[in-house]
């Protein structure tokens, strides 16, 4: 049998990611340095990186990624780097991430943005300040993508860049800011950059202007590493609902940012600004948020989102700032996929939950960090439908489907079904085997509480419900749950489509 792609070649590229890889670990590195913390970590990671890459790099001096190389590429990498990611967690060796299923488990939500975790003890008591910090920074780098940033940092993939950015997140057509694909991946990542330093600057000065107890500046710069790629991560146990009102404020306007479509935000900082407002899925979004958010702000103020009244009334209710503060928040951080949390949502109502896990299949803009399926799918989707039962009484009619003015093709349309078709089966069958699984195991888990964890892991969301919930985690997930809940993750990040065009014979065989 004759392979139709070069693996050598594959192998080259995927080896000098893996050399570029060492360079962000200089951070929590000299995090460790500074607060005289274990170094070794650190520098296991760097040596690992640097050796496997080179001797992987050599096997091709001169690659050229053709469509299939790239496919493979783009699954490869989401695979390989998070098993990197792991060797910080193994070699401090401290809590529930020393073991390897965990480990791996928490380096794949780190890198995918999912957020769900398996750290039973959420403190830097525990695991140092430097660990922590490695944690924040992966899902920093996994936001706004890693293959997007070698596309803009390694020459040799400029050819192909188009095509391995498309492979990583399939969807609408990519948005080209500039006529080369390298210098829109540049200019998306410097974006990126900007508007992670700026939210960090806000977060610290907040503390220093004595509006948030506990926003040191490293706390600043961790929350900010996790927010703008709607990753959710926080080395407080409390996520942020151990800030004060100013951050959770804050932080809700850069969810809703990081939700949106970073070609667009591009766009206004290049001066046109009346872009968003013409963007049909910017204003689709916008609503999407707002609606569950005024659901959810009513449902809390007047005391029918929570599930269990203590003794005497709850303060939220009847709190106008507060149910509108947390049900914005959480909206935002459902819909972006952030899986923040302001509130231990665990404790709403039956329906104010139900509305949180149909928000979880919403996701933020195309082009942007968030994951689930996207606002834009759900737009020609609607308006794919709407078109069939009108042409169904004319069949003569010609009504093409448009988002923001412009002609969405025929084959896109397919593309979009395909996925909506394929995420919907895949987040059935996989409720089922982790709450088979569960009973199986004497996890207590509802159907709901399954169903909210697959979509929450599948859709890069993080937190579900009960035992998953936002101030609980997947620590008591059984070993094979972890591990399919990993596979679960890479399926997500890549879209489904990417992962199961490498399980396709027809790929392989010329």
């Amino acid at each position: 049998m004759t392979f139709r792609v070069d693996l050598r070649t594959t192998a080259s590229v995927l080896g000098r990611v893996l050399q570029y890889l060492a360079v962000p670990v200089v951070f929590p590195l000299t995090i460790a340095v500074y607060y005289g913390e274990s170094l070794l970590p650190f520098v296991a990671t760097i040596v690992v990186a640097v050796v496997v890459g080179t001797a992987l790099s050599r096997l091709d001096p001169d690659p050229d990624l053709d469509a299939p190389e790239g496919f493979l590429f783009v699954g490869l990498t989401w695979l390989v780097v998070p098993l990197v990611g792991t060797i910080p967690y193994l070699v401090a060796g401290e809590g529930t991430i020393a073991a390897f299923p965990n480990a791996l488990f928490e380096a794949m939500s780190g890198f995918t943005t999912t957020g769900a975790t398996v750290l039973g003890d959420i403190s830097v008591d525990t695991h140092g300040r430097a660990v922590l910090m490695w944690r924040q920074l992966t899902q920093w780098l996994g936001g706004m993508g890693i293959v997007v940033l070698m596309v803009a940092i390694l020459p040799e993939l400029g050819a192909g860049g188009a095509q391995l950015v498309e492979s990583e997140s399939p969807g609408l057509e990519l948005d080209k800011l500039t006529p080369r694909i390298a210098e829109t991946a540049r200019a998306l990542w410097l974006l990126y950059v900007f508007l992670t330093a700026i939210l960090a600057g806000l977060l610290y000065l907040l503390h220093l202007l004595g509006l948030a107890d506990g926003m040191t500046l490293y706390n600043a710069v961790a929350h900010a590493l996790t927010t703008m790629p709607t990753g959710g991560f926080s080395p407080e146990a409390r996520s942020i609902e151990a800030f004060s009102p100013a951050v959770q404020w804050v932080i809700t306007l850069f969810m809703v940012v990081a939700g949106t479509n970073f070609a667009l935000l591009w766009r206004v900082r290049a001066g046109d600004p009346d872009r968003l407002l013409r963007n049909e899925e910017f204003r689709t979004y916008l609503a999407a948020v707002a609606g569950v958010a005024v659901v959810a702000a009513t449902l809390l103020v007047t005391g029918a989102g929570l599930a269990r009244t203590p003794t005497g009334v709850p303060a939220i209710v009847g709190n106008v700032e507060r149910a509108l503060r947390h049900g914005l928040f959480q909206a935002a951080a459902i819909v972006t996929t952030t899986g923040y949390a302001s509130m231990d949502f665990n404790t709403w109502s039956a329906p104010a939950k139900y509305l949180l896990l149909a928000a979880m299949f919403l996701g933020g803009s195309a082009g942007s960090a968030a994951g689930s399926v996207k606002i834009v799918r759900w737009v020609v989707g609607v308006k794919t439908a709407v078109r069939e039962l009108f042409t169904t009484g004319r069949p003569d009619a010609i009504r093409p489907v448009r988002t923001s003015g412009e002609v969405v093709d025929e084959a896109t349309i397919r593309g979009i079904f395909a996925f909506l078709f394929l995420f919907v089966v895949t987040f059935a069958v996989s409720t089922l085997l982790l709450f088979l699984d569960a009973v199986g195991t004497g996890l207590d888990l509802s159907v709901l509480e399954a169903a909210s964890a697959t979509v929450a892991i599948l859709g890069n969301v993080g937190p579900g419900f009960g035992a998953v919930g936002p101030m609980n985690g997947y620590t008591d997930f059984s070993t094979q749950s972890k591990l399919f809940m990993v596979l679960l993750m890479w399926i997500g990040r890549l879209e489904i489509v990417s992962v199961l065009v490498l399980l396709t014979p027809s790929f392989w065989r010329t």
